[in-house]
C-alpha cells in the first residue's frame, strides 16, 4: 500500500502513465466530460473533493509546464481565477467554449466535486529535467 501522495488507485495509475506534453483536465462537476481521454471522476458530493484539493495533489506529483483556463474563471470565480494564476505556471485563458474543445485532446480528465463555476484547467505536462 502506498504512504503518501495520490491513494486512489486509478488517478495514481494514470498519472504514472502521463508523458511530456500530455494532457491533464482537472474540472469541476459541471465541466462537460469529452469522450476521448481517460477519465477518473473523484466527485462525491457537490464541493467534495474541492478542485484545490485535487490541482494541489495533482501538482504535488505531475511537473506542469503550461496550463489554460477558461477567461470566464476571473470574473465568475475570483477565488479559483487566483489559485490558478498562484499555482500553474505559464496560465494562458481562452474562451471557456475553446477550453472544452481543446480538452477533447487531453490524455486524461480528472472531475472533482467542485460546485462552484469555471473551477477547470487544462495542464500540460513538462518533464523533470
Amino acid at each position: 500500500m502506498k504512504r503518501s501522495g495520490i491513494l486512489n488507485r486509478h488517478l495514481a495509475g494514470a498519472v504514472a502513465e502521463l508523458g511530456h506534453g500530455d494532457g491533464v483536465l482537472v474540472c469541476d462537476a459541471g465541466m462537460p466530460v469529452p469522450a476521448g481521454p481517460r477519465l477518473v471522476d473523484l466527485a462525491f458530493r457537490a464541493g467534495v473533493p474541492s478542485f484545490a484539493e485535487v490541482l494541489d495533489g495533482l501538482l504535488d506529483e505531475l511537473v506542469v509546464e503550461a496550463g489554460t483556463a477558461a477567461r470566464e474563471v476571473r470574473s465568475a470565480n475570483p477565488s479559483a481565477a487566483e489559485l490558478l494564476r498562484e499555482r500553474v505556471p505559464s496560465l494562458s485563458y481562452v474562451t471557456h467554449e475553446e477550453l472544452k474543445t481543446l480538452s477533447a485532446d487531453a490524455k486524461l480528465v480528472v472531475r472533482t466535486g467542485e460546485a462552484r463555476p469555471y473551477a477547470n484547467v487544462l495542464l500540460r505536462c513538462g518533464v523533470f529535467f
